[in-house]
């Protein structure tokens, strides 16, 4: 029996494009694993890591966390994850990350969410949370049963900074500027997949069908389904 080739994949879309989403998608029908550097240096900064102390201190200052703490901190991950097909979000951003991971390993794929700015502004300043618990509303698509109040416990949402229009528009044009140099990099590589669409539920049919040339689907049952 022949054992096919581990799948290194990289998907990237500016915030808000659905990239939580579409990604809890791949690694429940594809089995791949997951690793997020936001979720990764909200780890280290929450249990006081070395690099998650160093880390903090550039965020608190407002400051982007240097290309090499951050390949540094994705990199110790990846080693864990040498048996397993994989997906990175959030990295790299630069193309100095990426020039560090290719010395690393090579990348078979990256996928990226073309979702228009407008589309994104309204999706992110409709959202609010529930800080307690990290539950998400959208004010479009899925509000909560009374405006402004948790639906479990009654507290009262809030709109984090991150979702207030000014601070949507100027993260999308920094993530446009950041990013840019990177999708020409993989592009130039023949590596660059770009699925263009204003809806995850209709980009994603195929992004999983792009997949299931390369991965057999571990949840066969329901496949091109959003459950």
């Amino acid at each position: 029996m022949v054992v096919p080739p581990l799948l290194r994949a990289v998907i990237m879309g500016p915030p808000g494009s659905g990239k939580g989403t579409v990604s809890a998608r791949i690694t429940k029908h594809f089995g791949m694993k997951h690793l997020s550097s936001g979720d990764l240096l909200r780890d280290n900064m929450q249990k006081r890591t070395e690099v998650g102390i160093l880390a903090k201190s550039y965020i608190d200052q407002g400051q982007l966390i240097p290309d090499d703490i951050m390949t540094q901190l994705m990199l110790n991950e990846l080693k864990g994850l040498d048996q397993y097909n994989w997906l990175l979000d959030g990295f790299p951003r630069t193309v100095a990350q990426a020039e560090a991971l290719d010395k690393e390993c090579q990348i078979d794929t990256v996928i990226n969410l073309d979702v228009p700015f407008e589309t994104i502004k309204c999706r992110l300043t409709a959202r609010w949370i529930h800080p307690a618990s990290g539950r998400v509303y959208n004010l479009e698509f899925s509000p909560p049963k009374v405006q402004g109040i948790d639906d479990i416990t009654g507290e009262p949402l809030v709109q984090r900074d991150d979702d207030k229009p000014e601070t949507v528009t100027k993260r999308l044009q920094a993530y446009d500027a950041q990013t840019k140099p990177v999708l020409e990099y993989y592009r130039e590589k023949r590596l660059l997949k770009s699925f263009s669409g204003t809806e995850t539920n209709k980009i994603w049919p195929h992004i999983y069908a792009f997949l299931q040339t390369k991965l057999p689907d571990v949840n066969q049952k329901d496949a091109a389904t959003t459950r």
